[in-house]
């Protein structure tokens, strides 16, 4: 091979290997590194060979088969001993670097013996003393040694001399330093000093290939120790994106199923195994593996704590297997594999610390993750032994009576626990009148037969008006069941006899005001679902005569208060129906007021929550969410998990509105939980990932964002959502992996939100997504197809007469057109086309003063793209006179376009005075100096007449005065 074929192959040698690092972590990549190394040893260049190995030994170290990278650097250390010179500047360097990877990775291979390890780290030392290199590298791995073993002595010892030796080219990157002095801190118990030398790699001031995503794993159990669970839940969010595609970070991938184990989410613990199969059983790495199956049996000791035991579970490949059986098996592995690692140290240290790691009990009971996921419910405990001694029914009976008479929440349980205690015993007809009333009560429409039998118990016992109500409560659970005119039948005799019976002093207001609100209440079913013409004047008036029986004899009783309460509210509704909005309001407000008033609260929730919609209607944000906020406190732990959800739902969305995007996001996160846990996560659930993913998207939490986004896609269906839901979720996800440089993937997301709009009447949406989609092509490096979206959308742009938008995608493909071979003709064909829309709506004279102002300043900025565009179309081997004519012609447009700026007087002064710069610098590089002086003078002057001290303002005077230095002296030479 000739010395000229050699270079070429070297070359191209080069390039794969910078290819192949780019690919995913994994065994084809490493792979693909063994096939480089064997056309490196066939071009007879040491140097190429070397470049191999480093390649090699650099994708094992980053991928599960890390027990391989200890070849390649036996050899690569063996040529550098025989021949040094071989090696250049980058490769003497890589040598040493590496070798803390070998000192290290020593520790994660049971079978090398610790002697070798100390042997190997005297090397080390040995070999950066003779480079010059600091102590620093090697007293971090003596303190890497020392902590595994468990010699803590000697690990602060070095710990602190590490700290203490000067930073030089061979030290770690400052991320992955903080990372392991945070790790260091958090051992020891001192969980705020970890986070502390955390913050700046968290923060993003330092960051690496693997920072922060380790620091985020690692982070997860202080907090959740401290109690910060909302940066533990955004850290969660965020750094499992990052681990998710890196195959070498098993051990920090584990961090985030164990967090998810000790905080509640044990069914994303789940799902987070079944991502990674190969975790299981990839043995490269074997420290890895034991964090991993430590972590495993965590889980499964959790879910069989739970009475999940028989629950399958995602597991090694090759059989199935439940939550106990893979609970034991990972046990065992895991102990087995620190055994070895003790074995080799001759201490206990890692077998502790695993056993340690497995008896972990949660954190947090649940910490609410945002993300979609099925409630791991415990199974039903037992129940328990019934004891010798009798329960004492009749305090039973006195707890459930004083419950039921107060309205109390539970009453209806209490009663279930005296028919329970009663069995085999005698019961008064009282007693068991008021059991069969709840348990009617319990079953609604079917406890119709148990009201009947009540009411028999309570004539029995004497209370013929509670009879009469009993038949009246079993007339209304027919309405329930949809038999509205049998109901109305059947609460007739009920209603003229407790009114006789009433008259003549035979029952109480108590008796009489129930009969007469089961007939109201069947009314307003009747309004619900019937002629609403012929039968609101009948509720009505059956309302009235409730508040007529009741109002001013209520005393101190519970029942009596709530019977008023529950007809304003009657009558909010019929008021409402009416389309009097502002009475209806007001109704609702009166029967809130009088539940809680009563000691009821939580009777006041329903009607707080319709009174929120009706303000809403009404134009009253303040409104809305008082009454959102007071259905949240009153319902308490009363309030069921759909209606909690709902209600966070709504006050999202109205907190939002208001700008408080952090409050907002707590409730929306709060209602995706309750939507999972009363399972109705597909539903409301998905609603609510939806609106909190958007409200973390406007915080600029674009990690956690996606990760919500993404979580309720699969959810959401034009169907049951409606295609704005779906549509706004995919652009919502396309902007957070544009912010995350996943150009790619935010495409798709555009792209197929795109792909629903095109069908809508109103096309704005179908333009912005495919001139966003374009965007995001053209930054992924896919330039034809970027063109053809950028195309799309200027012709939807075209149609809607946005000529903003048509000729921001003009331009767009101008400058992707420069890019491509043989492409300046046709970018500036594009770029005068550009040119051409602008001018021709300015001579609309249908455009106002103000659309016409934005359209001169989208000339000027038009102008001023075709000048940068022209300058860097000039090849590098163009003739003299052809680059001098190239930028004339863009100094020409550069200077159109400061024209156009300043047309616009001071609302354009930052725009005119970046295009006299760039005309300035134009004007040096065709030998005319004093043309840009005068440019910069004019710059100077422009900012001279202000007192402004922006960030431009500063970068413009800069620039400014740059310039006039580089003119001084030239401009006697000008021309």
């Amino acid at each position: 091979m000739s010395a000229v074929d050699g270079s070429a192959a070297f070359d191209a040698l080069r390039r794969a290997m910078a290819e192949n690092a780019e690919e995913p972590e994994g065994p084809a990549r490493n792979a693909r590194a063994e096939q480089l190394l064997a056309e490196a040893e066939k071009l007879n260049i040491p140097l190429a060979v070397i470049e191999a190995l480093g390649h090699q030994l650099k994708v094992y170290n980053y991928s599960s088969e890390k027990a391989k990278m200890f070849v390649p650097f036996a050899r690569l250390l063996r040529m550098w001993d025989e021949r040094p010179e071989d090696f250049d500047e980058y490769e003497t360097h890589s040598l040493h670097w590496v070798f803390k990877w070998m000192t290290t990775g020593m520790l994660d291979q049971p079978h090398i013996p610790l002697a070798a390890m100390e042997k190997w780290l005297g090397e080390m030392e040995h070999r950066y003393r003779l480079a010059g290199h600091s102590e620093r590298a090697v007293r971090s791995a003596e303190y890497s040694v020392a902590a595994h073993v468990g010699d803590l002595e000697r690990a602060e010892r070095a710990y602190a001399a590490w700290l203490a030796a000067d930073r030089d080219s061979m030290a770690d990157c400052h991320a992955c330093e903080l990372h392991e002095q945070g790790w260091w801190q958090s051992q020891r118990g001192r969980d705020e000093e970890a986070l502390d030398l955390w913050a700046p790699v968290l923060e993003g001031e330092f960051t690496c290939a693997h920072e922060p995503h380790a620091v985020l794993a690692s982070s997860l159990k202080p907090l959740l120790r401290l109690g910060r669970l909302d940066e533990a839940r955004a850290n969660h969010l965020r750094g499992f994106r990052l681990v998710r595609a890196m195959e070498s970070m098993r051990g920090a991938y584990a961090d985030h199923v164990e967090f998810c184990a000790l905080s509640g989410n044990e069914a994303r613990a789940l799902e987070l195994l079944a991502e990674r199969p190969a975790y299981f059983t990839d043995d490269g790495h074997p420290r890895s593996l034991l964090d991993f199956t430590a972590v495993v049996a965590l889980l499964m000791d959790r879910l069989t704590g739970l009475g999940l035991g028989e629950r399958p579970v995602p597991g090694p490949a090759g059989r199935s297997w439940t939550a106990a059986e893979l609970a034991a098996h990972a046990r065992g592995q895991a102990l087995a594999l620190a055994a070895r690692f003790d074995e080799r140290n001759g201490t206990s240290h890692v077998s502790e610390r695993t056993r340690a790691r497995m008896a972990q009990r949660p954190l947090v009971e649940r910490l609410p993750l945002g993300v979609r996921a099925v409630r791991t419910v415990a199974a039903p405990a037992p129940a328990a032994p019934v004891t010798a001694r009798e329960p004492d029914l009749a305090a039973l009976v006195a707890e459930a009576r004083r419950l039921s008479d107060t309205l109390r929440p539970n009453a209806v349980e209490a009663w279930a626990a005296v028919a329970r205690a009663a069995e085999g015993v005698r019961l008064d007809p009282r007693d068991r009148a008021e059991i069969a009333d709840h348990e009617a009560m319990d079953l609604g429409p079917a406890g119709l037969e148990l009201f009947e039998q009540a009411a028999e118990l309570y004539a029995e016992a004497g209370d013929p008006g509670e009879a009469l109500a009993a038949r009246a409560r079993a007339a209304y659970v027919r309405a329930l069941a949809g038999e509205v005119d049998a109901a109305l039948a059947a609460v007739a005799g009920p209603y003229d006899e407790v009114l006789a019976l009433y008259s003549a002093d035979g029952t109480g207001v108590r008796q009489t005001a129930s009969v007469l609100m089961s007939r109201a209440r069947i009314l307003m079913r009747r309004v619900h679902e019937g002629d609403e013409e012929a039968f609101p004047t009948d509720a009505e008036s059956a309302v009235r005569e409730v508040l007529a029986l009741v109002e001013g004899r209520t005393g101190d009783d519970v029942r009596l208060a709530a019977r008023v309460a529950e007809a304003q509210a009657m009558l909010a509704e019929l008021a409402a129906r009416a389309g009097d909005l502002p009475a209806a309001a007001e109704l609702f407000t009166t029967a809130a007021a009088g539940f809680v008033a009563a000691g009821l609260p939580w009777f006041a929730v329903e009607y707080e929550a319709r009174l929120a919609g009706l303000l809403h209607h009404l134009g009253d944000p303040d409104g809305t969410e008082r009454a959102l906020r007071a259905a949240l406190e009153h319902g308490g732990p009363h309030l069921e998990a759909v209606g909690r959800a709902q209600l966070h739902l709504q006050l999202a969305e109205v907190v939002g509105g208001r700008g408080l995007d952090e409050e907002a996001a707590e409730h929306a996160l709060e209602a995706a939980h309750w939507a999972d846990e009363a399972g109705e996560g597909p539903t409301l659930g998905a609603l609510a990932r939806h609106q909190l993913g958007g409200f973390l998207l406007r915080l600029g939490r674009w990690a956690e964002a996606a990760e919500v986004l993404e979580s309720a896609l699969p959810d959401l269906s034009a169907e049951r959502h409606g295609e704005g839901a779906v549509v706004q979720t995919q652009w919502w996800l396309g902007d957070c992996l544009a912010e995350l440089g996943e150009h790619r993937a935010a495409a798709e997301r555009r792209l197929q939100a795109a792909e629903i709009a095109r069908h809508w009447p109103e096309q704005h949406d179908h333009a912005t997504l495919a001139h966003l989609a374009a965007e995001s092509l053209g930054a992924a490096g896919l330039a034809a197809e970027a063109d053809r979206a950028y195309a799309r959308a200027g012709a939807l742009w075209t149609e809607l007469g946005n000529v903003y938008g048509l000729v921001r995608s003009l331009r767009a493909r101008a400058w992707l057109a420069l890019r491509a071979e043989d492409g300046v003709d046709a970018a500036r064909r594009l770029m005068a086309d550009a040119v051409r829309a602008c001018e021709a709506a300015l001579g609309d004279a249908r455009a106002d003063e103000a659309a016409r102002q934005r359209l001169v300043g989208e000339l000027g900025h038009t102008h001023r793209q075709f000048g940068d565009l022209l300058a860097r179309s000039v090849p590098e081997d163009a003739e003299d006179d052809s680059i001098r004519a190239v930028l004339e012609e863009a100094l020409a447009e550069v200077v159109e376009a400061v024209v156009v700026f300043a047309s616009l007087g001071d609302d354009a002064l930052d725009a005119r005075t970046g295009a006299e710069l760039a005309a300035g610098w134009l004007a040096a590089d065709l030998s005319r100096p004093a043309e840009a002086a005068a440019r910069a003078r004019a710059v100077l002057d422009a900012y001279g007449d202000t007192d402004r001290a922006d960030a431009t303002a500063r970068a413009r005077r800069s620039e400014a005065e740059q310039m006039l230095s580089l003119t001084e002296g030239a401009e006697g030479r000008d021309g």
